[in-house]
């Protein structure tokens, strides 16, 4: 069976309430409150997204989040009490989309997963020839040589750079869309975070995260960017 949400919660009556909470606005949602029963669970359905917590009965969510990342690029949002900056890095570093503290709004916590919900349902949708859309950008693009092209595969969420596939996060995907869209220009953050991860109130620390892998991944040499660029106090631009 198909799910648009799973919680991962030791949590159980929160867990309960979110997902009967979700399932009022259509959102069908279940939860299991274990690492094991996630991964059983898994094995049995699909999910368009996952909630994470990061203290498990049997385990943490940082487990469970890299595992599945061997395996699959769904959306991971960390659902934790947990309010160090450190473990924000961590779940953003390891492969998670979000990071949403504890106590939340559950209206506030519905509205992100709609956001995320909503891009997966666009990507899903996506049908272009031949499973790709060609974005070739200007000769100089990230300062790797003459010819350089750059591809965006909307249908598996991945950059082709010079004929090279790859792979990215949902996040990552979202960010270097939204970066190309206004390429060229400074784009403040706050207009990064509405655009992506739908709250012009987010944390800088995990709009940082996100670039550096895109450097990283992108970049001939990540600490002297050529392409993705910062304008210190304001935002980045995408220079192609």
């Amino acid at each position: 069976m198909h799910y648009n949400c799973l919680i991962v919660d030791d949590e159980e009556e929160l867990a309960r309430m979110t997902a009967e909470y979700f399932r009022m606005f259509d959102v069908s949602t279940e939860y299991v409150t274990s690492r094991e029963a996630c991964y059983a669970f898994l094995k049995e359905h699909t999910a368009d997204l996952i909630l994470l917590d990061i203290n498990l009965g049997d385990g943490t969510g940082f487990e469970v989040c890299k595992r599945l990342r061997e395996e699959t690029q769904i959306p991971i949002l960390f659902v934790s009490a947990r309010q160090s900056d450190d473990d924000v890095l961590v779940a953003l570093s390891i492969g998670g989309d979000d990071y949403i503290k504890k106590p939340y709004s559950l209206s506030v916590l519905l509205a992100k997963v709609k956001v995320n919900l909503k891009r997966v349902e666009q990507l899903k949708k996506v049908n272009v020839q031949a499973g790709t859309e060609m974005k070739e950008v200007p000769e100089n693009a990230a300062g790797t040589g003459k010819g350089s092209t750059l591809t965006l595969d909307e249908s598996t969420m991945s950059a082709i750079l010079n004929g090279e596939r790859i792979a990215l996060k949902a996040k990552e995907f979202a960010l270097l869309q939204c970066l190309y869209q206004h390429r060229n220009t400074i784009v403040k953050k706050d207009i990064l975070f509405e655009e992506v991860w739908g709250d012009s109130f987010f944390s800088d620390g995990t709009l940082n995260v996100h670039v550096r892998k895109l450097r990283e991944k992108l970049e001939n040499d990540p600490n002297n960017p050529q392409m993705l660029k910062t304008v210190w106090g304001t935002g980045y631009i995408l220079e192609i």
